[in-house]
């Protein structure tokens, strides 16, 4: 979310009807529900990857052209990535801990892998070639440390003082935001990575890795399901709720038309929303992790079939000089 400045009030009392609850979004303006400064954003990123992969790859000699998957990827990761960002759906993520969770499920799960895979490898390459950039990226990304790494922060994340800590802060926030985009970029980097084709996981390795991660990942989906009281109060404190939503409207136009909490936003009880959001993680986590597994596990049964059936045609191909040396006999 922006600035106060970026999330005024526009003065409208109207009341929308969703689910039977009250949901009050016309209190927000344009400015807030849409947030053009990261459509800019994402629109000026994706013009500066199409240029480079496209208009200018002539300054790139032999280096391999874009292809039309890796386009429909990166386009339809920046549309997920802005919906869950900078459309009311982010607004909604402050008001209910469930949207919240599905914003950071499709993130981490969804928008970073098909970013990873739709730059292509000589991209990758540039961009890592720093040595300053090169040498942290590749020790984060060895297998063991970039799987302990993402569970483990994204665990910390939600540890409720920290999380907390992290919704009321509009700065801190941010940063985790962007802190947690990386490590996912080193957790996805093993299994896809692009640019280092010799160097990747074996197919049965690639598997034990996405079931790893969803063993880590479990712990803190389970503590959000099973727990029997709201763990966090930005999403059940009035007071921690409105602080965290003076970032996005003056507390005042709050308290000027009688909200007081969130339970007057969200049309779930807010324990039920707050198990939603874990039962949605690990939802999508499942979803997504099956899916690569399955992707995984037929591509490495084909290369499995490719090299064997190399084999058997190399066993029985004649070799060179051996009819001749025959024929000189008889």
């Amino acid at each position: 979310m922006g600035n106060v400045n970026d999330f005024m009030y526009n003065g409208s009392n109207t009341k929308h009807e969703l689910g039977g609850s009250n949901l009050l979004l016309d209190m927000f303006s344009f400015r807030a529900l849409w947030n053009p400064f990261f459509m800019l954003a994402l629109i000026i990123t994706a013009l500066i990857f199409f240029g480079l992969a496209l208009r200018y790859r002539s300054l790139f000699p032999g280096e391999e052209k874009l292809t039309k998957k890796q386009s429909v990827l990166f386009i339809s990761a920046i549309l997920i990535l802005y919906i869950i960002k900078g459309s009311p759906f982010d607004l909604l993520g402050h008001i209910m801990f469930s949207v919240h969770m599905t914003q950071m499920a499709l993130l981490y799960l969804l928008v970073v892998p098909m970013l990873v895979a739709a730059v292509p490898s000589w991209m990758w390459s540039r961009i890592l070639k720093p040595a300053f950039i090169n040498r942290p990226f590749l020790f984060f990304t060895k297998p063991l440390i970039a799987l302990l790494v993402f569970n483990v922060f994204f665990s910390f994340y939600h540890i409720p003082f920290v999380f907390d800590f992290l919704m009321k802060n509009m700065l801190y926030h941010s940063l985790s935001t962007v802190f947690l985009f990386i490590t996912a970029i080193f957790m996805w980097w093993p299994v896809i990575q692009p640019d280092g084709k010799d160097k990747e996981l074996s197919g049965l390795q690639k598997i034990g890795y996405i079931f790893g991660n969803g063993i880590l990942l479990t712990p803190a989906c389970a503590l959000i399901i099973f727990t029997k009281h709201p763990l966090y109060g930005t999403f059940s404190d009035p007071a921690s709720w409105m602080q965290m939503m003076s970032m996005c409207v003056p507390a005042s136009s709050l308290k000027g038309m009688g909200i007081s909490g969130p339970e007057l936003l969200n049309w779930l009880p807010l324990l039920e929303d707050q198990q939603l959001g874990g039962v949605i993680m690990k939802i999508i986590q499942e979803i997504v992790y099956g899916s690569m597994l399955g992707y995984i596990f037929f591509d490495w049964y084909k290369k499995e079939n490719k090299k064997s059936s190399e084999e058997t045609e190399n066993l029985y191909e004649p070799r060179e000089g051996y009819f001749q040396a025959g024929s000189q006999k008889s």
